[in-house]
């Protein structure tokens, strides 16, 4: 073996065998670091082994169940707020003509009212799809529904709307209904297929006739603008080219409310070869007060555990006991959330602030006129009738 002293006495490599003492040096070293190892566990004793066995396993444990609360708490630290909305300020009384109303928004009015499309991507939401057609009928020109046999995130779905048809006879002169084949790919990203059936919609919208300066409502089936503001916005001249609504935001039902900033329903003044159907932000302008939001308003539990897995967000069912119907059950009576998430907040006051349960309402006014003339029937929607049906 190649080796010479240095002048302590000390062996160190010849550089004529750095392979061979490469090795050797390396062994040295590493018993050298296991005989530091051994000297620190020496110093430790029976308490702090205790305690590094309990602890450890038990921090990663709980980032692995609280991961995702522990990153949207510190949402704030890594994420700005978007930019402020322009509110504008919604004026309306039953008793108040329409000449008045527009002025008092700083429009002008129209001697005859604009045509009115309304456009949605439908699913599964029947009684909430019926809540807003029957709310939105008066004014409505043509209602364009596009259906899919995939749910965004490439599940097969059965063509519900098609096996309902019947229940929607009141719209069908109006109606432009359309169907879209899915490309059942798993493991892509939800939004990928969410925008391409939004294009297909811009078609189908051709398909219907929409023409420039005609109102289209761009908005989810359970974002529903109230009536009244859609009359506004047809008999008004001069309204913004593209304004989101602002509607009240619910969970469950209408029973709990869960604050006034709903913002992704828009209504567009159709412009050809400008205007896309989309469901992100596309102005600045919002009006105040147009409607609500109602998010997850079920009436059977299988409902929600089918929108659970179907819709964009379906990475947020992180446990498969998420889907157990008595866990949903109960935490829809107690106003709780269905994925244990905290509140989607950009200032840790707002995140706070809405922790827990949402409070229960007990307000039914200013709710859809249909939905108070069928109350027997859709019972589930008002405020303290949590219990749903188990089909």
């Amino acid at each position: 073996m190649w080796w010479m002293m240095n002048e302590g006495g000390g062996q160190y490599c010849s550089k004529k065998s750095d392979d061979l003492c490469g090795d050797v040096c390396g062994q040295e070293s590493s018993r050298l670091s296991m005989s530091r190892i051994r000297c620190i566990l020496r110093g430790i004793d029976l308490k702090t082994y205790i305690f590094m066995f309990v602890l450890i396993p038990t921090c990663i444990f709980g980032i692995y169940v609280h991961g995702q609360k522990i990153s949207y708490f510190l949402r704030p630290l890594w994420e700005s707020p978007p930019k402020p909305f322009h509110d504008i300020p919604h004026y309306y009384h039953e008793n108040v003509s329409m000449e008045k109303l527009c002025r008092l928004h700083g429009w002008g009015v129209r001697e005859f009212p604009r045509r009115v499309y309304d456009a949605v991507l439908f699913s599964n939401e029947v009684d909430i799809l019926t809540l807003r057609w029957q709310e939105l009928y008066p004014y409505v020109t043509q209602f364009v529904l596009l259906e899919s046999n995939s749910t965004f995130t490439g599940i097969p779905k059965p063509m519900v709307f098609a096996s309902n048809r019947d229940k929607f006879k009141f719209v069908e002169p109006r109606l432009t209904y359309g169907t879209i084949g899915g490309r059942f790919k798993k493991g892509e990203n939800p939004f990928v297929e969410e925008a391409l059936q939004r294009v297909a919609l811009d078609q189908l919208l051709k398909i219907a006739g929409i023409s420039d300066d005609d109102l289209l409502i761009m908005s989810d089936v359970d974002e529903i603008p109230s009536r009244h503001t859609i009359n506004l916005l047809r008999w008004c001249d001069d309204i913004p080219q593209v304004l989101h609504l602002r509607l009240k935001n619910y969970l469950y039902s209408f029973e709990f409310l869960v604050d006034n900033n709903s913002w992704r329903a828009s209504v567009h003044r159709y412009q050809t070869g400008k205007t896309r159907y989309a469901h992100y932000r596309q102005s600045d302008e919002i009006l105040a007060d147009a409607g609500g939001h109602c998010s997850f308003c079920f009436r059977r539990i299988s409902e929600f555990i089918f929108k659970m897995k179907a819709y964009s967000h379906n990475d947020r069912v992180r446990f498969s006991r998420f889907l157990n119907p008595k866990r949903i059950q109960r935490i829809i009576c107690k106003g709780a959330d269905l994925f244990d998430m905290l509140p989607e907040e950009y200032t840790f006051k707002e995140i706070i602030g809405k922790m827990g349960p949402i409070p229960h309402s007990y307000s039914a006014v200013h709710l859809p006129s249909f939905l108070l003339e069928n109350a027997d029937k859709y019972k589930f929607l008002l405020p303290g009738n949590c219990v749903r049906e188990r089909g």
